[in-house]
């Protein structure tokens, strides 16, 4: 069998060719995009955390209020 007929040979080559193809982003475009995800990241935390603590608040207040 030769090499080029070899169909994993054949994949890693034009994997490597589409690769080259590839516009990768810069440097200050990953920063901005990953300070974007952490910022999105910690509202959604403190959005998720306050509803949470609401809703304890609220089922500890009807537990002890219930009559």
């Amino acid at each position: 069998m030769k090499l080029k007929n070899n169909p994993i040979v054949s994949y890693i080559t034009s994997s490597y060719e589409e690769l080259k193809k590839v516009s990768w982003p810069t440097g200050k475009t990953i920063f901005n995009h990953t300070l974007i995800v952490v910022i999105s990241s910690a509202i959604a935390i403190a959005i998720t955390s306050a509803v949470d603590y609401g809703l304890t608040s609220l089922v500890q207040y009807l537990i002890e209020n219930r009559g």
